[in-house]
């Protein structure tokens, strides 16, 4: 792939990305999100037509008008949530839509042998006859691996493969990988879980911000670089917050937690963990995408239950089973997922303001008018939304002003602890600064504020104390005193699997930061 552009309305999703693929070799597309790498696979596996660039297979100019069409070019992919259909049997799964057929009829007995064919191929000692339902998530991703293969794919797609697996189901899979790839396939990963891309990849491509940041042979860039490479730097025009701006650090000696978290967690999800939560402290929480970094921050709101552990509130134990419960107890969350759990597209600014006032008093005490106006134009002035017309459509609005109006919804009810994932993304400096100047003031008048984000530059900005996440994890927990953005890369990268040198060679390398390197 070469030059490939696609546009989206108001946003350039991908910007001459280039991307090439080895037989043999096991490929990781890296980034953060939004960095374009599933609309670079929706390009290449003909879901999305590309505005621009060149695709070629083997020496020939292809285009993909449909998936169909990829796939009949040995193009497979599969997705991180299993796409089967689980109370058939597996050979069923595996042969779905291309079913061998004789006197017009499914031939059972021949679909089953070539079902077992190529369940033997990767290893898999399971009946093609037993229903896929039977069998644990790690088999059923083997079983659409096995799919995938049934079109005699070149080219295997692999996105976000082991999210759902435990350790040693990690490994079984990765053995089917690695077989595949000695089979001359040529195997996408992508993954956020750096030690599993330093122990499978040949070959890393990675983009930011729709744009192509380089290609590099795995044995010859270290965890700390790929990290470096995926954050990038922070535009200049983000100046440093004043220190009259930044929040105090208020965990004193003795100081009792507004939140004490002991032992949280859920299975699969994110591993146990502890974390205190002090009036007037910014917490930053740093980590790459899929650390646990939104899990955690789920679990402290009761959007998610934990399955172990204990939360105390203001010293008092507490079960936070849903986010009713939550903000019962002062707590707001804002979601990362702007888009479908915030923002209520067809009501207006005033109407989405006093959402969560409204839903804490009960549906039977709603909000006098008078009462419900002086707020609205409070927070519309305090926060700068504009246009500052809150009879206006939400939808109609920017996202950064969508995302002030999201945070004066929660600001309006007086909450002791604020939870903000990603608050930033998305929205253009000028209200990047703002929003974080306002956590900055909040804290200072003693709210409690949980701060989430990808950008290592601007938690460090605003943070009192830095949590650092990785592979569902909390692996380091510091306050932020002469801590700069490479200790964080240098945490976040600790413990990933230094290549082995045992790596193939391929083609010549080229990279934003350097020229053809002889791989």
């Amino acid at each position: 792939m070469s030059g490939v552009e696609i546009a989206f309305p108001g946003v350039k999703a991908l910007d001459g990305v280039g991307l090439r693929l080895f037989a043999g070799e096991v490929h990781s597309l890296m980034g953060e999100n939004g960095a374009g790498k599933s609309t670079l696979i929706k390009a290449l596996t003909g879901v999305y037509d590309i505005d621009a660039g060149t695709i070629v297979v083997e020496g020939v100019d292809r285009h993909f008008a449909t998936p169909s069409a990829a796939q009949d070019a040995g193009i497979s992919t599969v997705y991180q949530e299993v796409n089967l259909c689980a109370n058939l049997t597996v050979a069923e799964n595996i042969m779905l839509g291309r079913e061998p057929r004789r006197f017009g009829r499914i031939d059972f007995k021949s679909m089953n042998r070539r079902a077992a064919a190529l369940l033997e191929r990767l290893d898999l000692d399971i009946d093609p006859r037993s229903v896929l339902a039977e069998h644990p998530i790690a088999v059923q991703q083997l079983v659409s691996i096995a799919r995938a293969l049934e079109v005699d794919a070149r080219v295997l797609i692999l996105d976000e493969p082991t999210s759902s697996l435990d350790a040693d189901e990690v490994a079984q899979l990765f053995v089917v990988i690695r077989r595949l790839r000695d089979a001359g396939v040529a195997v996408v990963f992508v993954s956020h879980f750096l030690d599993q891309v330093f122990d499978i990849s040949d070959r890393l491509t990675v983009l930011r911000n729709g744009t192509f940041v380089g290609e590099y042979l795995t044995r010859d860039i270290t965890p700390v670089g790929l990290v470096s490479k995926m954050l990038g730097r922070e535009l200049d025009a983000l100046t440093d917050l004043d220190d009259e701006s930044r929040a105090p650090a208020s965990a004193v000696p003795g100081a009792e937690p507004v939140v004490r978290a002991v032992g949280i967690g859920r299975k699969g999800v994110i591993e146990p963990i502890d974390l205190d939560l002090f009036e007037g402290e910014v917490v930053g929480v740093a980590g790459l995408l899929g650390s646990g970094r939104t899990e955690l921050a789920r679990l402290l709101f009761g959007a998610d239950r934990s399955d172990e552990g204990s939360i105390e509130v203001r010293g008092r134990l507490t079960k936070l089973r849903t986010p009713r419960a939550a903000i019962g107890q002062d707590i707001a969350f804002c979601s990362e997922n702007r888009r479908s759990e915030g923002v209520v597209g067809d009501l207006s600014v005033r109407d989405n303001l006093v959402l969560a006032l409204q839903a804490s008093r009960g549906w039977l005490r709603p909000i006098p008018q008078k009462t419900k106006d002086a707020l609205v134009a409070r927070y519309v002035e305090a926060l700068d939304i504009r246009p500052a017309n809150p009879d206006a459509l939400l939808r109609n609005l920017s996202g950064g002003n969508q995302q002030k109006v999201l945070l004066a919804r929660w600001l309006i009810t007086q909450p002791k602890v604020m939870i903000l994932d990603e608050p930033t993304r998305g929205i253009d400096i000028g209200a990047k600064t703002q929003i974080q100047k306002l956590v900055s003031e909040l804290a200072r008048d003693g709210m409690s504020v949980v701060f989430i984000s990808a950008e290592l530059e601007e938690v460090l900005r605003i943070s009192d104390r830095v949590v650092v996440m990785r592979d569902r994890r909390k692996i380091s927990d510091r306050r932020n005193v002469d801590t700069s953005v490479a200790d964080l890369m240098e945490t976040i990268a600790a413990g990933s699997s230094e290549p082995d040198g045992t790596r193939r060679d391929g083609a010549g390398l080229t990279g934003t930061d350097g020229g053809p390197t002889d791989a």
